[in-house]
């Protein structure tokens, strides 16, 4: 019989992305056969704000025990079985703290914090593994200022977290934007269309730009150059007359802005916990802007155009082969760590190999370095070197 080393924690936070639950079955079950026991916690750091410290009350909405058996066929599935959320137990709506807890904490906005580690230490978690971006993270780095042990693993769709070349969840949204991209050629090509696919990528623009350097799009716009949209209507014009089938396909970052625009395109004034507000609408922006300009440049008649938000078509369904090995990796890792008696270390991707780094890393974003991948001028990618890149070319340059 092995021997009992203690107790891990795991969570998954923010939006969902393939690979998820790969990563969860990678943990459970190294660790299960090394002598650990694996609590989940259900819908993020919620179910750990939620939790009531007692062995009396009915938790099964905040915990689930992990064993091999339980995660076995997960990885053939997209999402998070443990659920997610985009709470942040340091601030915490008055509305969202827990009866058990509401003779405690009376303000707006409030910090649980002291009552995440209480329940941390009824439970005897000894190691807590959050799955995450740099928002679900940064509250794990929290925990890990205060001296509890954490062991973190990066998580988005954006692939902007500082300290690694890869996050989960990164290589099933290229994929899938590239193959979505391609099916609505033959619809934009059959009516002589122009193509507007908003995609996602708040601060940082890969999700557009390597799937532009696949050929999946004429021209991108990202986060980290301001654009003119008449530069870009003059661009597209051209791609859609130069080519046989007359269509053209531009990639948008939803947090992508035209010259003039101030602040980025939202759905609403409304913001989550962490003080996002949720992103939208520039792809339409955009699309009107091209058709109203494009006679200028099409010798007097308006090019009609397509406006298609990809969102949630790239973020579900099952991970790719990248986002199934990866994860795997990551997993292990994250218990090599935890053998070794380290904490406060990120799980990462340098430049092709694995390894780790401090979870204070992740504090700031990582972004595109446009003068060296972005021609500002085309607004398309910069791709003629490739010796000693990784494999999604600019991701190493932290």
């Amino acid at each position: 019989m092995t021997q009992y080393k203690g107790t891990i924690g795991v969570l998954t936070g923010g939006g969902d992305v393939p690979g998820l639950n790969p990563a969860i079955r990678a943990i459970t079950i190294r660790a299960n056969r090394d002598g650990y026991k694996v609590i989940g916690f259900r819908r993020g750091w919620a179910g750990l704000v939620d939790f009531i410290p007692d062995k009396d009350a009915d938790n099964r909405d905040c915990i689930q025990i992990l064993t091999e058996e339980l995660v076995s066929d997960v990885v053939r599935t997209g999402g998070t079985f443990l659920h997610s959320s985009r709470t942040r137990p340091s601030h915490l709506p008055i509305n969202l703290v827990p009866p058990h807890l509401k003779d405690k904490y009376k303000q707006d906005i409030n910090d649980v914090t002291p009552d995440i580690l209480k329940n941390l230490e009824f439970l005897g978690i000894n190691y807590l593994i959050p799955i995450g971006g740099d928002d679900t993270l940064s509250y794990g780095n929290h925990l890990d200022e205060l001296g509890f042990k954490v062991v973190a693993i990066p998580k988005t769709m954006d692939n902007d977290v500082p300290g690694t070349d890869y996050c989960i969840g990164f290589s099933t949204c290229v994929t899938r934007t590239i193959q979505l991209a391609h099916q609505l050629k033959t619809s934009v090509g059959s009516h002589e269309r122009i193509l507007v696919l908003e995609v996602f990528g708040r601060y940082a623009g890969y999700s557009a730009l390597i799937p532009t350097i696949a050929g999946a799009a004429d021209r991108c716009v990202i986060p980290e150059y301001q654009f003119n949209i008449e530069r870009l209507t003059e661009l597209l014009a051209k791609d859609r007359r130069d080519k046989p089938n007359k269509f053209s396909i531009v990639l948008v970052s939803e947090g992508a802005r035209m010259v003039g625009d101030e602040t980025m395109h939202f759905e609403s004034e409304e913001t989550d916990q962490y003080g996002h507000k949720k992103l939208g609408g520039i792809g339409e922006k955009i699309a009107i802007a091209l058709k109203h300009l494009s006679a200028r440049f099409n010798k007097g008649h308006r090019i009609n155009i397509v406006n298609q938000s990809l969102g949630y078509l790239v973020r579900c369904g099952e991970p790719d082969s990248i986002d199934s090995i990866v994860p795997m990796a990551y997993g292990n890792l994250a218990l090599n760590l935890v053998d070794a008696k380290q904490s406060g270390r990120l799980v990462c991707l340098r430049h092709g190999c694995y390894d780790s780094v401090p979870i204070g890393s992740i504090k700031g974003t990582k972004v595109i370095d446009v003068d060296k991948y972005y021609n500002v001028d085309k607004l398309r990618p910069k791709y003629k070197q490739f010796m000693g890149k990784p494999l999604f070319i600019m991701t190493s340059d932290l």
